[in-house]
């Protein structure tokens, strides 16, 4: 798990893709946190990402650092605790100026029966169960 958390941290911006009904949805993002052992990410519940998350919590991150690339699949669940919250926030204190952990807009979520699978153009592809 630290190895995808410490790629996709240095990335910086990775992929999420949704699925919105019928149709997928991809935009960039920028938060990963690692917490009790999970992967978490960050959003808005406001946001059209969060209530396609509720709809279908199936999504894939992607990210590409230059050299090589890392697709993770998996299942976001929602995590109304304050904890992860925090922790979020401390790691991405630039975050305060829009979220706090205790309003009702800040939303965390963690991966889930999540597959990691690191690409490159002069390697075989490695998988990782998270």
């Amino acid at each position: 798990m630290k190895e995808v958390y410490d790629f996709l941290k240095e990335c910086g911006t990775y992929y999420l893709a949704t699925v919105d009904g019928d149709q997928p949805r991809v935009r960039p993002f920028g938060t990963i946190d690692m917490f009790e052992d999970k992967l978490y990410i960050q959003t808005g519940k406001i946001k059209d990402v969060s209530k396609q998350l509720q709809a279908n919590p199936k999504a894939e991150i992607c990210a590409f650092n230059g050299k090589a690339w890392i697709r993770v699949s998996g299942k976001l669940i929602r995590d109304d605790r304050i904890e992860p919250k925090q922790h979020m926030l401390e790691n991405y204190p630039h975050l305060k100026a829009m979220y706090s952990a205790e309003d009702e807009n800040t939303e965390v979520l963690y991966l889930e029966d999540a597959t990691a699978v690191f690409s490159s153009f002069g390697e075989e592809p490695r998988t990782v169960k998270l």
